[in-house]
């Protein structure tokens, strides 16, 4: 696998982490109860395969967490799984067959996790715009731990369905010489 890096690939790789730094910062900003921070990881996912679609997700954690959002660096496993997780959903490239389904596919084994790091690490309580849903369903019979796992789970979908939708209508626009390079 490292015998076949090229300098397209690492520079698809960089430009990835940019999207998810901007993304994630929109969303911090705007206090959106979306997250906007895995465009790149995405993207990367879908045109290079799972390998590399980890290292967006770990390198704008890295970046982000130490920046702006200090959250990002515990939720640096979402991204990886996310990345994987994407990668192996879309080995074929098949861009606009059953996107809510795709999307619904990648986004369980991130919520899963996320939802865990939300209760278990910070009570419920992180720098996303969603907190504010997860603290007043918290106050039901639900609990902190349903409530994380059932607000993450949403948001992560609707995030994971436009990340998607925006990542093909790129995707689509590219010049197949670029894409051939980044296939070999």
């Amino acid at each position: 696998m490292l015998s076949k890096i090229s300098v397209h690939k690492i520079t698809l790789i960089a430009l990835a982490i940019v999207i998810n730094i901007v993304g994630s910062y929109i969303a911090l900003v705007l206090h959106l109860p979306i997250y906007l921070d895995s465009m790149g990881t995405i993207m990367t996912a879908i045109l290079l395969g799972p390998f590399y679609g980890l290292f967006p997700g770990v390198l704008s954690a890295l970046v982000t967490g130490m920046t702006s959002d200090i959250y990002a660096l515990y939720y640096m496993p979402v991204g990886i799984v996310l990345g994987i997780v994407t990668g192996l959903v879309f080995q074929r490239r098949n861009i606009s067959n059953k996107l809510f389904i795709k999307a619904f596919c990648i986004s369980i084994p991130a919520s899963l996790i996320s939802a865990c790091i939300t209760a278990n690490v910070f009570g419920g309580i992180t720098s996303s715009g969603s907190t504010m849903l997860v603290q007043l369903l918290a106050k039901t019979p639900l609990g902190l731990t349903l409530s994380c796992l059932i607000v993450q789970f949403f948001t992560d979908y609707f995030d994971r369905l436009l990340s998607l939708w925006l990542v093909f209508s790129v995707i689509k626009k590219l010049p197949d010489s670029l894409t051939n390079k980044l296939k070999n």
